[in-house]
C-alpha cells in the first residue's frame, strides 16, 4: 500500500502534496516542493463522501482509504467506494513508506468486525468488496481465519458481490494462505510494492522472492479468478527494473498489475526520488501488455485498490482494457 495526505477546498482545483512533509531531498537537505501539474486535480462536489463516511463511522469501520491517507479517498468516498482495513489500525510491520501506525503487539482481532463490515458493505449497495489487512506476526494464523471470516459474512449480505482481498505474505506460510484462498475471493491480492534492489529499503520483514512465491503459489492453486499486484514508483528505481518487477509479476501468474506514484505520507517516511511522468507511465503499461499481462493499470494516481471495481468489469473511464477482467 503507498499513499499520501489530501489537501484543498472542495470543487477547486488542489495540491495534493501541499500537506507533505519532508518532499523530495537535494543535497541532503530536505525542501518543499511544489507537485507537477499531473498530479494536480479538482476535488469531488456533492454529498456522497458526506453518506459513505457516515456510514462507515456508524458500523465502526475503519478503511486503509483514512488510515493510510490515501490521496483519493475524496475522489472514493464520493463514489461509495472503500477498501475496509480489518485487524485493527496497527501493523506489526513498519514500512519505510507506509503511515499505517506500527505496533508490536496491537489488541487482539475484534469479533464482531466481520459482521459490521458485511453490514457496511450492504449499506452502501457495493458491487464489489475491496478487504484488505494490517499484517498480523503476532497472531497464531497472522489473521488469516479473521480474513476468511469476513469474506463469508460479506458473501452472506451480498452474495452477488464480487470480492478483492489485499493480504499480507503471512510470512510465506502456505497454509495461512490456503485458509484465504478456500473462500474464493474473486480477485487475490498482494502487492510487490518496488523493485528488487529496493525492497529491503521500503519493505520491513518482506522479500521479493517471498512475494512472488507467494502470488505464484495463489496461481497454482486455481480458487481466486485473478491474481493482482501493485508497485510504486518514484523511489529511486530503474525503467529496466520495474520492467523485470512486472515480468516477474506476470510470470508467477498475475493478470492485474498496477503502477502508481509513491507520495510520501508525512516527514520522516521513505522521500521521494522522483515525480513520474505520465508518458513513463505509459511506457510500463505497453511493455506489460507486450509480454502478454491482460490488464495494467498506470497513471500517477493509480492505488492498488483505485477503481478496483472497474478494473474487476474490465472497464476503465469508459475504455475497454485488453485484459479479460
Amino acid at each position: 500500500m503507498w499513499f499520501a495526505s489530501v489537501c484543498g477546498v472542495r470543487g477547486e482545483e488542489a495540491d495534493i502534496g501541499s500537506s507533505m512533509r519532508g518532499g523530495l531531498k537535494g543535497n541532503g537537505e530536505e525542501e518543499e516542493e511544489r507537485l507537477p501539474p499531473w498530479l494536480r486535480r479538482k476535488l469531488p462536489r456533492g454529498f456522497v463522501y458526506a453518506q459513505t463516511q457516515n456510514t462507515l463511522r456508524k458500523h465502526k469501520i475503519r478503511t486503509v482509504c483514512e488510515e493510510a491517507k490515501c490521496p483519493n479517498h475524496l475522489e472514493c468516498f464520493s463514489k461509495k467506494s472503500a477498501t475496509f482495513l480489518v485487524l485493527g489500525k496497527s501493523c506489526t510491520r513498519a514500512c519505510s513508506f507506509c503511515d499505517v501506525d506500527f505496533s508490536s503487539s496491537p489488541p487482539p482481532p475484534d469479533k464482531e468486525e466481520p459482521e459490521r463490515i458485511a453490514q457496511a458493505a450492504k449499506a452502501l449497495s457495493l458491487n464489489h468488496v475491496v478487504i484488505t489487512m494490517v499484517t498480523r506476526d503476532d497472531l497464531a494464523d497472522q489473521g488469516a481465519s479473521h480474513v476468511a471470516e469476513t469474506i463469508q459474512r460479506v458473501r452472506e449480505e451480498l452474495p452477488h458481490a464480487s470480492i478483492e482481498v489485499l493480504t499480507s505474505d503471512f510470512s510465506g506460510d502456505r497454509q495461512l494462505i490456503d485458509v484465504v484462498l478456500e473462500e474464493k475471493p474473486e480477485i487475490f491480492n498482494h502487492n510487490i510494492e518496488t523493485v528488487r534492489r529496493l525492497t529491503p529499503r521500503v519493505r520491513h520483514c518482506a522479500t521479493y522472492a517471498r512475494t512472488i512465491q507467494l502470488l505464484s503459489y495463489a496461481y497454482s492453486c486455481n480458487k481466486a479468478s485473478f491474481i493482482k499486484s501493485g508497485i510504486m514508483v518514484g523511489i529511486g528505481e530503474r525503467e529496466g527494473e520495474v520492467e523485470e518487477t512486472i515480468l516477474d509479476l506476470y510470470s508467477a501468474g498475475c493478470s492485474i498489475i498496477t503502477i502508481g506514484q509513491y507520495l510520501q505520507p508525512k516527514k520522516g517516511k521513505l522521500p521521494i526520488a522522483s515525480f513520474v511522468h505520465p508518458k513513463q507511465f505509459r511506457w510500463y503499461e505497453e511493455y506489460g501488455y507486450s509480454i502478454g499481462v491482460q490488464t495494467m493499470y498506470c497513471a500517477p494516481f493509480v492505488r492498488s485498490s483505485y477503481n478496483a471495481h472497474l478494473l474487476k468489469k474490465g472497464n476503465i473511464g469508459g475504455k475497454l482494457f485488453r485484459g479479460r477482467v
